[in-house]
């Protein structure tokens, strides 16, 4: 570990010299790349230091203790020495952690995609749901919103929703959200007081920069159409809202959030490219020989990540068996604890097969 961290703060160097570089600074992307590289190696290298600092003093008091001849000292230095060994297990497993190799996307904005799957009108109202859960989750982590387009429900919520969240680390938090998320619970439609099971999907894309993909124009065709649902007469009455078609892939993106037409073109696009590099990369991991499971399935009721029962009031992780008996607590945004048990079973995962 320790010569891993040595080449990691030679690197953090290196790269702090080619910041400063004129050649660097004249190109956009290379600066941006070596720029986050800086910052990711840089808490490494904060916490190295540290990590040296207390080595140094173990080492001192061992030292004391072996040559020291005044009992009251080397009594005090037993002390020390024993209050510093536990710091440095939980020093070492911090920073096993931290040389996980980390997916190039966690620190990247995202596009959330909720659908309704199998259900009828509650599982649109569910899926209404999730979409508050997660506009006050990302609220509580001091993250930005954006709605892209809705279709909304006849009996409320929406039948599809998509926003973008931006902020730190948004990527590397909200990844875990995707999949088939199921409840059970009364629907406010049911008027025999039966438990319903639905469904709604949800998929969580990393936003891309131009530079990460490159889109060819002449390969995107758009349709210009009035918008519908809720935003004032002009919005319904002008052709603002966009639908962008990606010939080679048949993949479609649209907005009419907006009354700009730019701008929904702007969001339709930033969604058009995110999910032509999200199918670039499925190709280069099966490529690679890596296994890559789905995102999410087709909204069947079998195929699920978590279960929110209202009648028990509990919201239970498949993937993990992680359960909480405090669902209106979730539903409210408070879904740090699961993003935590899941980041701790994927780091576990990846010490087993010797990442670190």
């Amino acid at each position: 570990m320790l010569d891993k961290l040595e080449a990691i703060k030679d690197r953090f160097e290196e790269v702090s010299q080619l910041l400063i570089q004129p050649d660097a600074m004249a190109d956009l992307k290379r600066f941006k790349t070596l720029n986050k590289e800086y910052k990711d190696l840089e808490k490494i290298v904060i916490e190295y230091k540290k990590y040296q600092n207390l080595l140094g003093n173990i080492e001192n008091a061992k030292q004391v203790i072996a040559t020291e001849k005044d009992e009251e000292f080397r009594e005090m230095a037993k002390e020390e020495l024993d209050e510093l060994l536990p710091q440095r297990e939980v020093m070492e497993e911090a920073i096993k952690e931290m040389l996980i190799p980390k997916d190039p996307n966690d620190s990247k904005d995202i596009i959330v995609e909720i659908r309704a799957g199998a259900g009828g009108d509650e599982a649109s109202i569910f899926a209404g749901d999730l979409q508050r859960m997660y506009y006050r989750f990302a609220e509580k982590q001091g993250w930005k919103t954006e709605l892209i387009d809705a279709t909304e429900g006849t009996s409320g919520g929406y039948k599809e929703i998509i926003f973008g969240v931006s902020g730190e680390d948004v990527y590397g938090k909200m990844k875990y959200e995707s999949g088939v998320h199921r409840v059970q619970r009364v629907p406010a439609t049911e008027t025999q007081g039966r438990i319903h099971t639905s469904v709604a999907s949800v998929v969580v894309l990393p936003e891309v920069e131009e530079f990460d993909i490159e889109l060819n124009m002449n390969d995107i065709r758009k349709d210009l159409f009035c918008s519908s649902g809720p935003g004032g007469q002009s919005v319904n009455t002008t052709y603002s809202a966009v639908r962008l078609t990606h010939l080679p892939s048949g993949i479609v993106a649209q907005c009419q959030d907006q009354k700009s037409q730019m701008k929904n073109f702007e969001k339709a696009l930033k969604v058009l490219r995110s999910r032509v590099y999200e199918i670039e990369l499925a190709k280069k991991l099966e490529a690679e020989g890596a296994q890559r499971k789905s995102m999410v399935g087709g909204g069947d009721r079998s195929d699920k990540i978590r279960t929110y029962n209202y009648p028990q009031g509990r919201v239970t992780d498949h993937r993990i068996g992680y359960t909480v008996y405090n669902l209106p607590n979730v539903m409210d945004g408070n879904i740090e604890d699961f993003i935590s048990e899941l980041r701790l079973a994927e780091n576990a995962e990846r010490l087993k097969e010797g990442a670190v």
